[in-house]
Order: C-alpha cells, then structure tokens, then sequence
C-alpha cells in the first residue's frame, strides 16, 4: 500500500497538471475570468484586402501562427500570410519590428512565395502541379545563435488540392537566413528538404554552400540542437533522425525545471518530460491532468520571477486567451484572463477559427526582454496579429484604491495597473493633450473598440470619481461599466452618439444629461451593492439615484469601452464562415476620441471569507 502510494506521488510530480478549480466559462468570450492585472493586449498587424495601403501594402486576409524573438534591443515577430484562407496558395512569411513592443513597422516579405516546377506531382495525389505555389507553415520562427547571429526559418509545403495537407512529410524543406542587426535580411537557404524533393529543382541553394562562415556556423549549432530540431517534427520526413520523439503531435514549447529537466507542451495539453534535452523522453505524452485545451497551442515558460507560465485557450473554442502559473513548474493553480475580446471576423476563409489563438512567447535562448515581462503573440480570429505584454509577477489582485492623475504619474508608468485592449484604429494610450499626459481612448475601427479596465479592491460599497472631456457628441460612444470579478456589469454609463450622458436601466436608458464637445466632466458615481442603487453626480451636482440592471456580489473592475459588448460567436456558432462582411476594408470617416484625465475609487472593501 506504501508502495502504491509512492509510485502515485512520484507520477503526480513528474506530470504536469492543472489543480486549479477556476474553469473557464465558454457562453462569455472572457470566461468569466479574473483578468493578470496591467495587461496590455496591442494590435499589431490588421488585414485589409481593399485598401493594402492601411496593412502595410498587404491585402493577404489569412494572417497566422505568428512567432516572436527578442534581439539587438528589438522585438520581431514573423507570421504566416496566405490570400484568403489557410493551406490555400500561395503563401508568403511576413516579419515586424519594434522597439517598445508598442508600436510596430510595416510589415516586410522575409519568405515570398514559392513557385513548383510545372509537371511536379506529390506521392499519394492525383494533380499535377501547373502554376502552382506552395504554402509555408513553421512552428518554429527564430533561432540566436551562440555567435549572436540571429536565424529566421519558415517551411515552404505542398499543397497539390483540396484537403491536401502541407504537413505530410512530402513538402520542399526548410530555409532560413540571417536578420542582421542593421534590419537588413541575408540570402535565402534551404537548410533542410524533405526526401521526396528534387534538390536540383530548388530555387534557393543550400545553406552549407554560403561563404559566410559564421552563418554557416549558426545554422550547425542549430541542426544539433535536439530541443529546436523537435519543434520541426510535423512538416519534416517522418523518420528525420533530426528528430527524437517520432509521434504524432503538434506545435511543440518547452522550458526547463530547476533541476535541469524538461517539460515539453503540445497542443491538446500533452505533455512529458526529459532528463537529457529532448535526446529522450520519459514517457509518451499524454494529456496534462485538469487542464482543458483544444486543438489550439498551448505555452510555457519560466517568468522572470523564477515561476512559471502556461498561455492557451482553456475550452474546446478558441477562445478566451488565458494563463495559469506554477510556482514549480509542474502544478498549476489558477486560471486568469489575458485577452477575452473577439472583433468581427471580416474576411471570411478556409479554417479561420474565431478567438485569439495560437499563442507563442519568446522561447528559451531567443532573448530577455529588459522589463522582466512575459511577452506573448497570437493572432485573432487568423486573420490579425497581436501582442501581449503581461506584467510579472503575475497576479489577479489589487490590494489598494487608485488615486490617479495621469499627468502626475511617472512616464510609462501611468497604465501599469490598467489591462488595455488597443487596435491599431481604435487606441487605448496615454497621450498629450494640451500640454498634459492623459488615458486617450480614440476609435475609427467600425468592427472593433478601444478598451481601458481598472481591478480594483473587491468592494461591495463603492465610489467612483473620474475625470473625462469628450471631444466630440455627434460619432461614437463610450461606455462605463462597473463589474464584479467575472466580468458582470452591474451598472452602465453611455456617453452617446446622440450628445446625451445616459445610464442603462433594465432594458431601457435613462437620460442624465446633455454633454458638449471639449468640456471636461467630473464624474462621480456611488454604488451599493446591498441596496442595488446607484447616484450619479456630474460637476458636484447629484443626478439622481438609479437602480442596477443587474446584481452582483461586489465590484472587482471598471470598464472604459468605445463600443458594445459582443456576444458574437457563441459556442453554437457555425464553425466556418464563408463570406466577408460589407466594406470590410472600410474605417470610419471621422475619428471618436474621449480623453480621461485622473481615475480615482473607494469604497468598503468586501471581506474575504
């Protein structure tokens, strides 16, 4: 029986697992989780087919699997662009920079389309290949070198039809080529073909035949590195001996336990561990008891704080984008919201899934940001890209009240306690206004909204003060919510399109006042949550008391928002959607823009059972 015992904690150990009672809720995009406290969900590539000039000079609308490394004080981020829908050709690999993680170049063709020879034929299939490209797919995008030498690698694939799969073993091979620190790219090399592939029909040479030797070098190091060579395992031969674990999974991330050991992740939330680097693995992987994962990647890492970190997609959907921490590295506890907002899928396309999805982090080896955070890339509904940048330690709790003037705070510190959505056309940033530093939400994006969200002590009495000067009254909404832990309202302000400052009541608005362009209002809101009353005062003047349209059992969050909620898609929405919604290209004529200067609460905090 002791035996038993011990053979059942070893196993537990040697797993890992989800022992968290946190699940995520799939009939509401965010789960109904608590969001990691001073998220910052950026925007950094948007699809247009009609107007290229507003995505870089790209109409490609199959944007996917982006990829992220940290180099020669930069940011890169490389992803996969097809012309409408994924494994349909051609298919190109685009690359962004960025200084801050913030603001990012236009995208940059680092591996363009590939032309097969005409009469190709692949094994197993009837077609023969007549103008015909390949598509790229890579689960892995960058490769540092010990000599410093910064590698980026794509896969070039075989798509000879309809339900063809790129990934069978029987593609072109591999390239790469050198990022140097100038920005500038090297020559393209192949540095690994599948076996079916005629080497004499390949448009790019092979690497070994570069004179640059150190190049030469890197891309060595990188073919003996076990860890990244299984990374390479779905688009490779399938008995490559590059390759040590030979199964059937997909999406590879890794990082390594204090006592040198690894943890390897798949998608599904498989998982085993090795004590050699990958040469072996200790069992067959197998699904991570508690954690729910789909068919969606799934990350690891360890944080700058010495724990832990999974990101993925806690359902059978993909979405929300969420993460758990370990303080081990192989038992995680919680269960907290990174990004729970889903645009409209503008451009319908073969297997584009609704979410942010496909999340990857910066992988070992591959650079350490200087501020300690965890940065992760995926992309939306494949078909935009994105960046996270999540604040370490990582947490879900406020301890304290804010008391915050924007202008006075030190400068990049100013949005560290706030969770920020922010798309490219519709912006959640502190900016100058009049000489003075505010939280500027500004929205042109007709199918999206910029978001701001402050967590807050868990209060049931609570009072809400905050400065705001709309600058316009007849184009676009802000909506302010005040929210339990789950992401329920409770109660809704609306400054609207209609120049009237409102309050949701049950099903209908209720009408405070009049507001004007580039006046600033003083707002201060009073709510509790025993009586399921609210009071309003604009300017020192009481507007009246109001009842919740809904009760909660404290307030954890409020909520800054240029648009909408959306409910849309739901767990029993269509998988696949075929069609492009009208003027998907399309930006609003005019810009709506709503400057927040300070931000203050209190309030008699809830008690912790």
């Amino acid at each position: 029986m002791i035996l038993a015992l011990f053979f059942t904690n070893t196993h537990a150990q040697d797993t890992v697992r989800y022992v968290g009672q946190t699940l995520s809720n799939v009939d509401y995009h965010h789960g109904q989780l608590s969001p990691a406290v001073g998220v910052h969900n950026i925007q950094v590539f948007r699809a247009n087919r009609e107007h290229p000039e507003l995505a870089g000079g790209m109409n490609w609308t199959y944007n996917h699997a982006p990829m992220l490394a940290y180099w020669n004080n930069t940011y890169y981020l490389q992803f996969l662009s097809n012309p409408v829908g994924e494994h349909v050709p051609p298919g190109q690999t685009l690359l962004l920079t960025s200084k801050d993680g913030y603001s990012w170049s236009k995208p940059s063709i680092v591996f363009p389309p590939y032309k097969l020879p005409d009469g190709w034929k692949k094994e197993g299939r009837p077609e023969v290949a007549k103008d015909l490209y390949a598509v790229m797919h890579q689960r892995m995008g960058f490769y540092v070198a010990k000599n410093k030498r910064l590698l980026t690698l794509g896969f070039y694939g075989i798509v000879m039809g309809p339900k063809d799969d790129p990934n069978d073993g029987n593609g072109i091979g591999r390239v790469v080529r050198e990022i140097y620190p100038d920005g500038k790219y090297g020559p393209i090399y192949f540095i690994r073909n599948n076996s079916s592939w005629d080497k004499n029909k390949s448009a790019y040479p092979f690497y070994t035949s570069s004179k640059d030797k150190g190049f030469v070098e890197a891309c060595n190091e990188l073919l003996g590195n076990t860890l990244m060579m299984q990374q390479w395992i779905e688009e490779a031969d399938r008995n490559d001996p590059l390759i040590s674990l030979k199964k059937d999974v997909k999406a590879f991330s890794y990082y390594h336990l204090p006592d040198n050991r690894v943890v390897g992740l798949w998608k599904h939330a498989l998982t085993t561990i090795s004590k050699d680097d990958g040469k072996t693995w200790q069992y067959n992987p197998l699904r991570a008891p508690g954690f729910v994962n789909s068919n969606a990647k799934i990350w690891g890492q360890k944080t700058s704080d010495g724990q832990y970190v999974t990101v993925y997609n806690p359902s059978e959907f993909r979405w929300p984008l969420a993460l758990s921490t370990s303080k081990d590295g192989l038992n995680y506890t919680n269960l907290l919201l990174v990004n729970g907002e889903i645009t409209s899928l503008r451009y319908g396309g073969a297997y584009k899934s609704y979410g942010p999805q496909y999340v990857r982090g910066i992988e070992e080896g591959n650079g350490t940001p200087p501020d300690g955070n965890l940065w992760v890339t995926y992309s939306v509904n494949k078909e935009d890209i994105w960046v996270s940048k999540i604040p370490v330690p990582i947490t879900d709790e406020v301890t304290a009240h804010p008391n915050e003037t924007f202008a006075l705070l030190p400068t990049g510190e100013e949005l560290k306690y706030w969770n920020i959505y922010s798309p490219i056309y519709a912006s959640a940033k502190i900016e100058s206004v009049t000489g003075a530093k505010a939280l500027v939400l500004r929205d042109k994006d007709p199918f999206d909204f910029a978001k701001a969200e402050r967590v807050i002590p868990d209060s049931k009495k609570l009072t809400v003060e905050f400065s705001i000067v709309p600058q316009q009254t007849n184009k676009g909404t802000l909506q302010i919510e005040f929210q339990d832990a789950k992401g329920n309202p409770a109660v809704r302000l609306m400054f609207d399109a209609d120049s009237l400052f409102k309050a949701k009541v049950g099903y209908r608005d209720s009408n405070i006042q009049k507001y004007e362009a580039g006046k600033q209002y003083d707002v201060r809101i009073k709510l509790d949550r025993d009586k399921r009353m609210f009071t309003t005062f604009v300017n020192g003047q009481s507007k009246g008391n109001r009842l919740f349209f809904a009760p909660v059992a404290s307030f954890r969050r409020v909520v800054f928002r240029t648009g909408a909620v959306r409910r849309f898609p739901d767990a029993d929405t269509p998988t696949d959607q075929n069609y492009d919604l009208p003027k998907s290209g399309e930006l609003e004529s005019a810009e709506a823009v709503f400057v927040i200067k300070s931000f203050k609460t209190s309030g008699l905090q809830s008690r912790v059972e």
